[in-house]
């Protein structure tokens, strides 16, 4: 999948405000639009995109975790902010733009080093001015709950240019 190396590499605002962003979502994951430099950084990548449903997957490495030798909240918490922002991203009408507003997370138990999880964001409401999912990560090999969160996005109408 393409990462993007520098800001050149990532859409430009119009082209951007040219796609909705379900069709943004889906050039992710077809490797025609770059993914997030944070994502290959924190060792996790787009699985699957549906309108009102993204699925991430990683593993989180030695590289993500704390002083105590286990995974850092940090993780868990970007994880769950991109897979619930994105399902609020596939709602996005073209000519907008999207930003977290808020974001609750819980972790419900530790992520063992090098096990493979699915973040999964579902869209609850999509409005004219916010978005509002919830998240969970869950193991991928026996569905074991890690995590659960909620967000509150901003959607914002651009001006034409």
């Amino acid at each position: 999948m393409f990462t993007a190396k520098t800001p050149d590499d990532l859409p430009t605002m119009a082209e951007t405000l040219a796609m909705s962003g379900l069709e943004f979502m889906q050039g992710v994951l077809a490797g025609t639009v770059a993914r997030p430099p944070i994502s290959a950084l924190l060792n996790y990548s787009l699985d699957s995109v549906a309108h009102g449903k993204v699925v991430f997957r990683g593993t989180p490495l030695f590289d993500h975790t704390n002083p105590m030798g286990t995974v850092h909240g940090g993780w868990y918490g970007t994880l769950l902010d991109s897979c619930m922002a994105c399902a609020v991203m596939t709602t996005v009408p073209k000519g907008s733009v999207y930003t977290t507003l808020e974001y609750k997370i819980n972790l419900t138990k530790g992520i063992p080093l090098g096990t493979e999880i699915a973040a999964t964001g579902t869209i609850d409401h999509a409005g004219r001015t916010t978005g509002v999912a919830h998240g969970e990560i869950r193991g991928v090999a026996d569905g074991t709950l890690f995590a659960t969160g909620s967000t509150t996005c901003l959607i914002m109408k651009m001006p034409a240019r």
